[in-house]
């Protein structure tokens, strides 16, 4: 496996690369849900690439930026156990050499929806790395994790519109054995914070199990299990695609809350 740490060091280490080339980006702080990413990946690619980069554009002032957990060495040795070819560990200036980007990507009115409701801005600094990543690493498909639901749909718009030529692979959320979707922010939970926030894993299979009496009752069924201690970002139900919900078919219940100073995401397939 070779760690790359400069654009340099990346653009030798590409060129060797054999197609089809996969690509797992992530912010680090490696758990099982993005073990499952590079499994996938490996599984498909001939040559697999991983970036790790906790990306300041994302971030609004308040959150989490300085505190973002980050654990580069066990984070390799998750990349080497699972077969990755080449890491990819930049510097913000590598990734920015010009400061601030001038020209950002513009996500589109979905990205002023629930995520980017709460978080102005996030999806311009997401989609942008995203494009200098594949810009830089030319790969032909990247794997996305579905518990960032609304992310790797404007992700793969943005393939589609700006014709990038990557295929966005959504690879299912991985569970803790107590319904908890993995996240690199759980470490933030007390022992009562996660008590707390099973409430909306708790939810969102409340709301899957009332699918066959409609969306009204996937809605009424999975505020009535939220549970105690969350603070509602969003609970809401959205067609595939994050537009208006079909009476009829698939959907995603989306959920988005605080506990104590964490916050989480979270979503489902229910079927109407």
């Amino acid at each position: 496996m070779i760690v790359a740490h400069t654009r340099a060091e990346l653009a030798a280490a590409r060129a060797e690369l054999v197609a089809p080339v996969g690509l797992v980006p992530t912010m680090g702080a490696l758990h099982i849900g993005h073990a499952a990413l590079l499994a996938v990946a490996r599984a498909d690619c001939v040559s697999v690439v991983a970036s790790i980069f906790v990306n300041p554009l994302q971030f609004g002032a308040g959150e989490d930026l300085d505190r973002y957990p980050r654990s580069l060495a066990a984070d390799l040795a998750m990349c080497d156990r699972a077969g990755v070819d080449v890491v990819w560990v930049p510097s913000v200036g590598d990734v920015y050499p010009g400061g601030t980007p001038q020209v950002t990507v513009a996500p589109g009115p979905l990205a002023d929806e629930l995520e980017g409701a709460v978080r102005p801005g996030h999806f311009v600094g997401v989609l942008t790395v995203v494009a200098k990543l594949f810009g830089l690493i030319r790969p032909d498909a990247a794997y996305l994790g579905e518990k960032d639901y609304q992310q790797q749909v404007l992700v793969r718009q943005m393939s589609v519109d700006l014709e990038l030529g990557v295929d966005i692979i959504t690879v299912p959320t991985v569970r803790d054995p107590d319904g908890l979707a993995v996240s690199s922010r759980n470490i933030y939970l007390s022992t009562t914070d996660r008590e707390q926030a099973l409430g909306l894993p708790r939810s969102l299979r409340a709301g899957q199990q009332a699918a066959s009496a409609g969306a009204d009752a996937v809605l009424t069924a999975a505020k009535a299990a939220l549970g105690p201690g969350l603070d509602v970002d969003y609970l809401t139900l959205r067609a595939p695609g994050l537009g208006a919900v079909a009476d009829h078919g698939p959907a995603r219940l989306l959920g988005a809350v605080h506990v104590g100073k964490t916050r989480l995401i979270d979503n489902v397939e229910v079927i109407l």
